[in-house]
């Protein structure tokens, strides 16, 4: 518990009662194709599919103050004026409640005796957003009050409704049919989709227009047509389309009414987008109206919702000593995956969804925390990732989700890219037993009408090969414009400050930079692929993948260590980068991670000297920096990386998202009670005692916390889209756990703290429920010594298959 709320683990909610958060603080809705973000405070907007191309509900990023537009109720009490949410009003409550759940948010708000809830959520497998909206009389006394809508429409294209005003202020068109509002915008031309809002109750007015609800010169947090009490019942020619309603209740002491808002996109078949001239067809509309309008259907899309959660974390729950791991990984960190599967990295509070699309690497590993989910939309996304790599093997950085062509606009020649790929295949056949999608074909983004096509395991096959081929003077992969560290730009040399890192420098014929990072990841690609021949019985070229393993492996051996840790990189110099030899920048956290999960000295105490070094040099009480020391000047050999104030973002912050694979790699030397030490270190339900200083959600993980070198330290930024979810969640499942899906089986494989007795998890795979408890009286951290299954004990650790719908008991003893 904090100042501003609490965990609420019975229900899956966070509960804030203080609208004044630190930051605002973010819940997604939506988990198929509709989406919207939901804040404390009603703000955020919702899309279909593409925030950038299919976005319904306009929102300003970066204003002042924070979060000031969104989805709004303001009531009308007599001189009083006030939002359910808090906000753009900001009238003194006298009750706030805000819920955020598992792809809903709950309001509750009290002011002289009327009481509102509303209830936001996308339906199962509709493209609409629903606001059961309840209005309750607690005073003792009649009241008649009035209630107003206010959302505000988007252009669709977010970039062109940002930036070309001289267009959008002149072609905003809509429709008003009683209590549904249409905006049509560009519908007429070469649209076939339309927005509604519509309200499930009779209005007694409606206004279309900014200008006539708002005012020229008024704000949000006093509108014109609020404060009047009467809607203008304006309708939008140009400017800014905006939608809203207004309805006069009349309440008896006790009584309350129910009713909802929907926010839909309709799309139409093009043949029939008009039932009269420049009137659009609103079947599918007055569909949805009607349905909805039943507030029965209402409760029991929520229903289904709310089961749909329910199975879903059914998955995987665990039960461990470790309050702040359960309530992560049973609840907010597999949410938090379902989230970063669905949107990448492109639209959140910090993502304008604008710039981004979905990220080929980032999309790669949120599948690793997600596949346990919905294992077939895994499969569907693996095929839309392998579509967006080139013929010559390398991959578009980003693609849009709607159109999924690769975009090329943010710049490309990420050498880590491809490898990913082997990782969330590999990932999803140990999930499912699946092998047959490799022979799925798809074709190479650069092949006009997919002239050329290869199997997916083509595309695993090349990545590989890419790899090999492209190799500088020392035998390392080289960089190209960057790997997983996007600002680690050793072939940039950027010297004009309104160029981008990601694009400058980029392509050049005789870059040798070269990364150790990318080595231990194809270590691991390598490890896995191999793997996966051995499964499907191809001797021969699970050895051929083993001896290129072998040849990264004495490259990494000759060239990668630095006398106390692994060195980083080498720059276009040749010159070593994570080194003692440098001034700044002497150990990287990267390449320590990789190459010990790659397998690199294991066996002759490296890897344990260099966690030791990662703990005297990166760890602090907020989790392990990037690097140390931090940057002070701008490097030009090294590019963005050092461009950043020292202790934030990649200049020695704690980026979050490279943190487990230092927690995986002190797993794999057994010093698991340190891996807990650090697990906690980063998670935002262990910070609730110092929100004040993280200020961000304390219940998702965000990209960075200020390092220890930053004026701000322990500070956190940008939540929820972050690769942090499924690394932090695979080094609860398959790390302490131990719970490790394989191409044979389930293994059991737990990495428990010295000072955890007992674990429970219940795991559900291929079709059977497995209930894990293991024991560990000794106090061990590695090592199963006995295993039962129903009783019966079970050689190895690989956890016997049985019919679909079966539960096994099973105990392990470390």
């Amino acid at each position: 518990m904090n100042d501003y709320g609490h965990f609420d683990d019975a229900n899956r909610e966070y509960v804030i009662n203080r609208p004044d958060t630190p930051l605002p603080w973010l819940n997604f809705l939506g988990q198929d194709d509709f989406f919207g973000l939901c804040t404390n405070t009603g703000g955020g907007y919702t899309f279909y599919r593409d925030a950038k191309l299919r976005r319904l509900t306009r929102y300003r990023y970066n204003e002042i103050p924070y979060d000031n537009n969104g989805r709004y109720l303001y009531i009308k009490d007599g001189d009083s004026v006030w939002n359910p949410t808090w906000k753009p009003v900001r009238t003194e409550l006298d009750k706030y409640e805000c819920r955020h759940g598992m792809g809903y948010t709950r309001f509750v708000a009290e002011k002289d005796g009327v009481e509102v809830e509303i209830l936001f959520f996308v339906p199962n497998g509709e493209t609409l957003e629903l606001w059961k909206t309840t209005v309750r009389n607690k005073s003792g006394a009649k009241k008649d009050i009035q209630i107003f809508s206010f959302i505000e429409f988007c252009f669709y294209e977010a970039l062109n409704d940002a930036t070309n005003f001289q267009r959008t202020y002149s072609i905003g068109e809509v429709e008003v049919e009683g209590s549904a509002i249409y905006h049509k915008t560009e519908y007429r031309e070469r649209r076939d989709h339309y927005t509604l809002f519509g309200c499930t109750r009779p209005v007694d007015g409606f206004d279309t227009c900014r200008d006539a609800f708002v005012g020229i010169h008024n704000g949000l947090h006093d509108p014109k047509v609020v404060l009047a009490g009467q809607s203008g019942n304006s309708i939008a020619h140009g400017w800014n389309p905006i939608g809203s309603h207004s309805i006069k209740l009349s309440l008896e002491p006790g009584a309350e009414e129910s009713f909802s808002f929907i926010l839909a996109y309709v799309e139409n078949d093009p043949a029939k987008k008009f039932i009269a001239p420049k009137v659009i067809n609103k079947e599918k509309a007055e569909a949805i109206m009607a349905k909805y309008s039943d507030v029965a259907n209402v409760d029991a899309a929520f229903d289904a919702v709310a089961k749909r959660w329910d199975e879903l974390l059914g998955v995987f729950q665990l039960e461990t000593p470790s309050a702040a791991m359960n309530r992560m990984g049973n609840i907010w960190n597999q949410a938090q995956c379902m989230a970063t599967f669905n949107l990448s990295r492109s639209a959140s509070l910090y993502e304008s969804g604008i710039g981004r699309g979905m990220g080929y690497r980032d999309s790669n590993q949120d599948l690793l925390g997600f596949v346990h989910l919905v294992p077939e939309k895994a499969r569907q996304r693996l095929l839309d990732i392998a579509a967006t790599q080139l013929s010559s093997g390398l991959c578009f950085h980003q693609y849009q989700p709607l159109t999924k062509k690769g975009n090329a606009d943010i710049g490309g020649g990420f050498m880590d890219d491809h490898l990913w790929l082997v990782l969330s295949t590999c990932s999803y056949i140990k999930e499912t037993g699946d092998t047959a999608v490799l022979q799925e074909n798809i074709g190479y983004a650069d092949q006009a009408d997919d002239a050329k096509k290869g199997s997916l395991l083509d595309h695993l096959e090349l990545s590989i090969r890419y790899c090999m081929e492209n190799r500088g003077p020392h035998g390392l992969p080289l960089i190209g414009h960057a790997d997983w560290n996007d600002c680690l730009n050793l072939n940039c040399f950027s010297t004009e400050p309104n160029e981008s890192f990601q694009l400058a420098g980029h392509g050049a014929n005789d870059d040798v930079a070269e990364s150790l990072m990318i080595a231990g990841l194809f270590l691991v690609a390598a490890d896995l692929l191999a793997g996966l021949y051995d499964f499907m019985e191809k001797d021969s070229d699970a050895s051929r993948i083993r001896k290129d393993a072998d040849t990264m492996r004495g490259a990494v051996d000759e060239h990668g260590w630095d006398g106390k840790w692994f060195r980083r990189a080498y720059d276009a110099n040749g010159t070593p980068v994570g080194s003692d030899e440098n001034e700044e920048g002497k150990i990287y956290i990267e390449s320590q991670g990789w190459l010990i999960m790659g397998g690199v000295g294991i066996e002759d105490g490296r890897a344990k000297q260099a966690l030791d070094s990662v703990h005297e040099h990166l760890y602090y009480e907020h989790g392990c920096v990037l690097q140390s020391p931090t940057y002070t000047d701008y490097h030009l050999e090294l590019g963005e990386v050092s461009s950043y104030p020292p202790g934030y973002k990649e200049n020695g912050g704690v980026f979050c998202h490279n943190n487990p694979w230092i927690h995986l790699s002190l797993m794999k030397i057994g010093d698991t009670d340190r891996a807990l030490e650090y697990y906690h270190s980063i998670c935002p339900a262990a910070k609730e005692d110092i929100i004040e200083t993280y200020r961000g959600e304390p219940y998702v993980y965000s990209q960075m916390i200020a390092g220890k070198d930053a004026p701000t330290p322990g500070e956190a930024k940008n939540a929820w889209l972050t690769g942090t979810a499924a690394w932090t969640f695979l080094s609860i499942s398959q790390g302490f756990c131990g719970i490790q899906p394989d191409y044979t089986g389930l293994r059991l494989d737990p990495s428990l703290p010295s000072t955890w007795p007992e674990i429970k998890v219940t795991r559900k795979f291929r079709g059977v429920t497995y209930q894990i408890t293991v024991k560990n009286p000794d106090g061990k951290t590695r090592g199963i010594s006995q295993l039962t299954v129903d009783g019966k004990t079970v050689e190895g650790n690989i956890l016997p298959a049985a019919p679909a719908g079966s539960v096994l008991e099973v105990e392990a003893v470390m």
